[in-house]
């Protein structure tokens, strides 16, 4: 007996990432070895010297093939074993390790756009619908479009154990959001990748492409983010570290925003349910806000915050790394852990 494995892992294309996979077939019972690839084809080494290493680090049922099959998310490592300059997970392991006594959680609310024959699922050809308003969680042939695909991927996430929370159509015509979490700075990281590559799998059998681009369509329409919800132990406990957090934040606001997502100056504009991404701000109920406290959270004095800035093209080992290192440095000062 065999079974196949689907090896999966985040190249090196810039300034966003693409994923990529290729199946291996492994005999019934036998461990995940590491494999290779060239590298010279997925902007991660040149010709004269392109091949790179693939770690298996996740692994999760194939919900697609069903059966033995698996998923196998891997760090990509250069040939002396160490990781590759593309690989940002393993700089997140030292951090989330560095700080794992304060338990760090992460909710990540994940927006992408699906687009075929060169335009958003829904808009018409040669136009535009109706302005925004009523596709926000909408129901019915007029409001929603592409609802079996989202479907489709939220049993595929499921049935392939992942942490996924929830689904939601959104405010622009065939935009849609999935959550993953709450789950440690490690897990949300990995099962919002293999999360993301079951949604291109599945588009694809539909025809159909999904895009993580922050400003999908220019104009008045709304950008698409991953809007991360975050909470320690501490956070969850008093409200007073709430605040050391979004202080923390404030003061290294910059640092995080160059780093949240390619084209974050299109989406944070200051409209559209954004901040200004040069300005910092945070308040209760602000969805305005670059940080927004929700209200449930000032009135029981305890609970998380929501960091409003990444972009949907964030790649989460990177937005969760900077907010625990910010966040839990600035809690461990205060004492406040």
């Amino acid at each position: 007996m065999s079974f196949k494995a689907e090896y999966i892992w985040i190249d090196g294309t810039k300034p966003t990432a693409k994923l990529r996979s290729k199946t291996r077939i492994l005999a019934d019972g036998e461990e995940l070895p590491i494999w290779g690839f060239d590298g010279s084809s997925t902007n991660q080494a040149d010709g004269s010297s392109s091949d790179r290493v693939l770690k298996p680090v996740f692994t999760c049922p194939d919900p697609i093939r069903g059966g033995s099959n698996v998923l196998v998310l891997c760090e990509v490592l250069d040939t002396d074993m160490t990781p590759h300059a593309s690989n940002t997970r393993a700089a997140l392991v030292e951090v989330a390790e560095k700080f794992a006594d304060q338990e760090s959680w992460f909710g990540i609310e994940q927006e992408y756009t699906f687009f075929k024959e060169g335009r958003p699922l829904g808009f018409p050809s040669g136009g535009f619908p109706a302005p925004q308003g009523g596709y926000y969680c909408g129901v019915g042939a007029d409001e929603v479009f592409g609802r079996e695909i989202v479907e489709k991927h939220l049993d595929y996430c499921l049935a392939a154990g992942l942490a996924i929370s929830g689904i939601n159509a959104e405010v622009m015509p065939g935009q849609w959001e999935f959550q993953v979490g709450p789950a440690s700075p490690l897990d949300v990281s990995d099962h919002m990748w293999i999360a993301r590559w079951l949604l291109y799998r599945t588009a694809e059998d539909f025809n159909v492409a999904a895009t993580l681009d922050a400003k999908p369509v220019k104009g008045d329409w709304n950008g698409a983010g991953a809007h991360t919800n975050f909470s320690t132990k501490a956070m969850r406990e008093s409200y007073d570290p709430i605040i050391t957090a979004c202080e923390a934040l404030a003061a290294n606001a910059a640092e995080h925003v160059k780093s949240y997502g390619a084209g974050i100056e299109d989406r944070l504009t200051g409209q559209h349910e954004t901040a200004p991404w040069s300005e910092f701000s945070y308040g209760v109920s602000d969805r305005g806000a670059s940080v927004r406290i929700p209200w449930q959270v000032e009135v029981e004095k305890k609970g998380y915050i929501e960091d409003r800035r990444p972009n949907a093209n964030v790649d989460p080992y990177l937005v969760t790394r900077l907010i625990v290192d910010t966040c839990c440095t600035a809690l461990a000062k205060a004492g406040q852990v």
